[in-house]
């Protein structure tokens, strides 16, 4: 589990600083100053996210069954908040209407809440100090 959340981790640090070079370097060519700042919302916190997931990867403190569960409510809260951030964003340029499906923002900012919160529950539970 720990690999796939580590080589996870890395794929959504390295889109986070792809998607955030074109935020900076293309994208505010071609949408709006408000629409690009959206954008690079949703690129900082896939980069958050990022960093949680190497973190989960790599220490001991967190049980197996934790570690499943805060990868998927991560790995979906991203997909759900930060793709939808990148849609709703960039709508203008597609043939879909991202305005239709905006309600899964908050659903995946629910998320990736949760992920946190299983972590701190885990944390808390922890014997030693």
């Amino acid at each position: 589990m720990n690999k796939i959340v580590l080589v996870t981790a890395t794929l959504l640090g390295l889109l986070a600083v792809v998607l955030g070079a074109f935020a900076a370097h293309g994208l505010e060519k071609i949408v709006s100053a408000e629409s690009v700042a959206s954008f690079k919302t949703g690129v900082t916190y896939q980069m958050y996210h990022a960093f949680l997931l190497l973190f989960v990867g790599i220490t001991d403190k967190i049980s197996a069954k934790t570690k499943k569960i805060s990868y998927l409510l991560v790995v979906l809260g991203v997909v759900f908040f930060s793709g939808s951030i990148y849609g709703l964003a960039t709508n203008s340029l597609s043939g879909f209407d991202f305005k239709t499906i905006a309600l899964i923002t908050p659903v995946g900012g629910l998320l990736l809440i949760t992920a946190w919160a299983v972590l701190l529950i885990n944390f808390l539970k922890l014997k030693q100090d």
